[in-house]
């Protein structure tokens, strides 16, 4: 038979008449995994009817067109389009994302409403003695319904958490900026920490990369809640729970490969804002060669840093301690300067000088004494012993 009018009126009323039957059944299979979305069909039950009755009057119109195949997620083929349906429905993916149930959770609870409804759907239709095309329409619409309402709601639930990752995100850089800003132990801090989701360590250094560098940004970028994340213009890294044992070294290691990174030396939280000048001079020591290893660690070259930290003035006691060789011409000058700082190295020990160098230990006792004819006493002296081995004990930048 063709579905006329006087059809579609007695489908809506007998899918009508079946609702409080088809909701009792959803609800008792919701109760046992979902018992929550069970009691909400109960407490809220007019509300529920009212949205039941719209989607029962949308089969009943469909009921006499040919099926369309099962709608997809850009809204297109049967299903309920509106634009205010699918703002509900997102917001009830919101809702359960907030609420820290899993997505599949409410997608299946839909798939079982789906069932029980086409259970009901066909055997009212049976019973009318609709057309196998027009079941088929009924059948589209019931799933393309219930695929329709399942798109909302995911597209909500995605959006809540794209939201929630970015204000953690944001909460996180704040963290960051308070404990570099000195007020570790304030209750801003506090607050901000319990917003951010981290447990402030007692210990912890300051992790940073070149910020001209995308790759290494990339690598400290993603080193997952367990840093925070530093990105200002000149200063492009992370706070790390360091301690400075191995273990810690180790792990952060593994972490940082690849990005050349510097790793502050381990302070308590609230001295963090004093290690980011002595790290960022180690990260431009590393770009010069001076510090090695990738990552590399502040606390294992501090005595380097702290002979360079300001190369200008290194360079001008250079210049200070070695004027006695400035007449000596350039070739003599250097293997005097290398037999020099290996003789400091070695602590006057002229047979370790020889085996260094790879020459005669005659040889070394030659270049001793052209150093003392320029030098005098300097060479005994403690305190300009000790210049000269701050300049020539540490390798020159690059």
């Amino acid at each position: 038979m063709t579905v006329t009018d006087v059809d579609r009126d007695r489908l809506e009323s007998a899918l009508l008449a079946r609702l409080p039957g088809l909701l009792d059944e959803v609800s008792a299979g919701l109760a046992t995994n979902w018992p929550d979305y069970s009691e909400f069909l109960a407490t809220d039950r007019t509300g529920v009817v009212e949205a039941a009755g719209i989607f029962v009057r949308w089969l009943a119109e469909l009921s006499g067109q040919p099926p369309q195949g099962s709608p997809g997620p850009d809204g297109r083929g049967i299903g309920p389009e509106d634009p205010t349906v699918q703002l509900v429905f997102e917001q009830i993916g919101r809702r359960e994302m907030r609420a820290g149930n899993d997505l599949t959770r409410l997608l299946t609870a839909f798939q079982l409403g789906a069932r029980v409804a086409w259970r009901h759907v066909s055997a009212t239709g049976l019973e009318l003695g609709l057309r196998p095309e027009s079941l088929a329409t009924l059948a589209d619409a019931v799933f393309g319904f219930v695929n329709q309402l399942s798109f909302a709601a995911a597209r909500g639930y995605l959006a809540a958490q794209l939201d929630d990752a970015r204000a953690l995100e944001r909460n996180r850089e704040a963290l960051a900026d308070l404990l570099l800003s000195g007020r570790a132990g304030t209750p801003a801090t506090r607050a901000a920490a319990v917003r951010a989701g981290w447990a402030i360590p007692d210990r912890l250094a300051i992790a940073v990369v070149d910020p001209d560098d995308e790759a290494a940004r990339r690598i400290v970028d993603h080193l997952g809640a367990e840093v925070l994340p530093i990105r200002k213009k000149q200063l492009h890294g992370a706070v790390v729970p360091y301690d400075g044992s191995a273990a810690d070294r180790e792990h952060l290691r593994r972490e940082l490969r690849g990005a050349r990174a510097v790793v502050g030396y381990p302070v308590a939280p609230d001295a963090l804002p004093r290690t980011v000048e002595v790290t960022r001079t180690a990260l431009e020591l590393h770009g010069a060669g001076l510090l090695h290893g990738d990552p590399a660690f502040v606390d294992q070259h501090l005595d380097t840093i702290i002979v360079w930290r300001d190369q200008a003035v290194t360079n001008v006691l250079r210049e200070q301690v070695l004027a006695p060789l400035d007449e000596v011409s350039p070739g003599v000058r250097d293997r005097l300067v290398t037999t020099l700082r290996s003789w400091l190295h070695h602590q006057g020990d002229v047979q370790a000088v020889a085996e260094e160098l790879s020459i005669h230990p005659q040889t070394v006792r030659y270049r001793l004494g052209q150093l003392r004819e320029h030098f005098g006493d300097a060479l005994d002296s403690p305190r300009d012993r000790a210049r000269l081995f701050l300049v020539l004990g540490w390798p020159l930048p690059r």
